[in-house]
């Protein structure tokens, strides 16, 4: 498989990299054959995440035997240098090894630094020294965020949102994140969900080689078809027009289900609601048509607009101001559907 040269790490990654946050959804057996059929066909590159419940420890469990030949990154979500350290022992121990490739500051609201009152970034280097971990890596949703880790020369990588409904903003942010040579990883790169076309991200990726994307995978027909691609690529034309079609309908800010505008004070699935729109016009809508699905958009009368949600938005989305207009649009879909029935 081809490979490219993940910025100063020196990382060479498989251009297909194995997002794992899916694995915690399925049972280990199952796991152990997708992660050891990946590995057989060249995928080197496994990120996951402390917060990815049990997904380290499936890989452990897979891929422990062929540790060497592999690249393991994952990411601790605490700010705080005994949050890290705990992090990182506990990775290290469920991932049956005794260091990480790359350990990443899991989307912190501010850019950890050396000498600040968090302690994270001097916790990270002393790991670093004592050998558990190689390279010291942040991931954000947040571009100022983002922006001030490359600025500040610290950051070895950077895992950003990135895909073919990128911004200008943030196709300039990975421009940047590359003239630096640090390591871009870009995260989400079927937008969430949103895409639905594995051929048109493939070939949108075709045209970044110098971005690793991580394909979060938990069915064996999802690594083949991105594996698939390798030998038969896109049609290019077929492609560019799904890609078009896409920037079309989907201009703008739009829910990437992050899910950090949760939880909500009233128990409103936020995350949920907010991608209703495209769900109902992106999946079989009889899979939204029932009393759950009805409930949680009814849910959304009972908002008090405390601002949480937003506040906690890093695409600076304000949900309450869309809610009225995505019920109405669930219910109009709600009568039609039930009205055919």
């Amino acid at each position: 498989m081809e490979k490219m040269r993940l910025g100063r790490t020196g990382i060479m990654a498989s251009r297909v990299a194995f997002g794992c946050l899916p694995l915690q959804r399925r049972p280990v057996e199952e796991t152990t054959r997708l992660l050891r059929h990946a590995y057989d066909k060249g995928i080197n590159y496994y990120d996951t995440a402390r917060m990815y419940s049990d997904s380290e420890e499936k890989i452990g469990i897979a891929l422990a035997d062929v540790r060497k030949d592999i690249v393991i990154a994952t990411k601790s979500h605490h700010f705080t240098a005994a949050g890290i350290r705990e992090d990182l022992e506990t990775s290290l121990r469920l991932l049956k090894t005794d260091y990480v490739d790359v350990l990443q500051v899991h989307n912190p609201p501010f850019c950890p630094k050396p000498g600040g009152e968090d302690g994270v970034y001097d916790e990270l280097l002393k790991a670093k020294q004592e050998g558990k971990l190689l390279h010291i890596a942040i991931t954000n949703h947040r571009e100022h965020v983002a922006r001030e880790a490359i600025e500040s020369g610290l950051y070895d990588l950077l895992q950003f949102p990135f895909a073919y409904l990128s911004s200008e903003s943030e196709l300039k942010l990975k421009d940047d994140c590359v003239a630096a040579d640090m390591g871009f990883v870009a995260m989400k790169p079927f937008g969430g969900g949103v895409m639905q076309h594995g051929s048109a991200v493939y070939h949108f990726f075709s045209g970044h080689p110098d971005v690793l994307p991580i394909y979060g995978m938990q069915h064996m027909w999802e690594l083949e078809e991105m594996l698939g691609y390798i030998d038969n690529p896109p049609d290019a034309a077929a492609a560019e027009a799904i890609i078009a079609a896409d920037r079309a309908e989907l201009k703008g800010n739009f829910c990437r289900n992050c899910g950090y505008c949760l939880p909500c004070p009233m128990d409103i699935r936020v995350d949920m609601v907010m991608r209703s729109y495209y769900n109902l016009r992106r999946m079989p809508v009889s899979q939204l048509m029932n009393e759950e699905w009805r409930k949680m958009m009814e849910d959304t009368k009972t908002c008090i607009e405390c601002g949480a949600c937003a506040s906690r938005c890093p695409y600076e989305l304000n949900p309450p101001s869309r809610f009225p207009a995505l019920y109405e649009d669930y219910m109009e879909q709600w009568e039609k559907f039930h009205a055919a029935k």
